[in-house]
């Protein structure tokens, strides 16, 4: 396996698992705006797209409406959803591993970097990375392919050939799809919110089934991680 300098890694779904925060917000967003869904459970399926293609694409929603919604989505997230919020099982020992080994870690999440910053602090993630911010309130930076290109050239590498040594990690098809664009490896993994067929259609690199396999490809041995 290559030696990468560079690891790139989604949030959620990845690091932690927002489901309970994010569920609740989409449906508060839904709610105001006057949009029935199925119930809360159904709506984690958003988790991964850039948010206002979701509420414009899957309920129909005018581009004025999907952006009310959206307005209405981070009112309840940036009160109650951004901690509602679990870590998933060895990602401290992964990234301590990660950094111990000399990687450059950042964080390539479409999340606004203003929720994005207040997670990483609230797992005490924040210190194992180089550079980790968000996305844009203002969509100029939404896109996965966007997020990381910003991310990667803010610790200096913008070349194709310094592409070479980063792999993202990820766990939706839109991480993926993202990679390949940019240009770089990817590990899609199968514990969030995404699904191996999709992940390997899309062109990931890797499939790791859990958090010890990252460390595997990564590092050529399992991570310490705990159950």
């Amino acid at each position: 396996m290559k030696n990468y300098h560079t690891v790139a890694f989604d949030l959620d779904g990845t690091l932690t698992d927002p489901k309970r925060g994010l569920t609740s917000a989409f449906a508060y967003g839904l709610r105001k705006v006057g949009v029935k869904f199925d119930n809360v459970e159904s709506l984690k399926k958003f988790i991964g797209p850039p948010l206002r293609d979701s509420f414009r694409d899957e309920y129909g929603l005018s581009e004025e409406c999907a952006d009310d919604a959206l307005m209405l989505f981070r009112e309840y997230f940036g009160v109650y959803g951004w901690w509602d919020n679990e870590l998933y099982p060895g990602i401290h020992e992964l990234l301590s591993s990660l950094k111990a080994a000399g990687k450059t870690l950042v964080l390539a999440t479409s999340k606004p970097e203003v929720y994005s910053s207040k997670i990483l602090k609230l797992f005490g993630l924040s210190d194992y990375f180089d550079f980790a911010e968000g996305a844009s309130f203002d969509s100029s930076r939404e896109k996965k392919c966007d997020v990381l290109d910003y991310a990667l050239s803010k610790v200096g590498i913008v070349t194709p050939e310094e592409k070479q040594g980063v792999v993202l990690v990820g766990d939706t098809r839109f991480d993926i799809e993202g990679a390949v664009i940019c240009g770089v490896d990817s590990i899609g993994v199968t514990y969030g919110y995404g699904n191996e067929d999709e992940l390997l259609r899309e062109g990931a690199t890797y499939i790791a089934k859990d958090v010890k396999e990252i460390g595997e490809i990564l590092l050529g041995f399992a991570s310490q991680t705990s159950d």
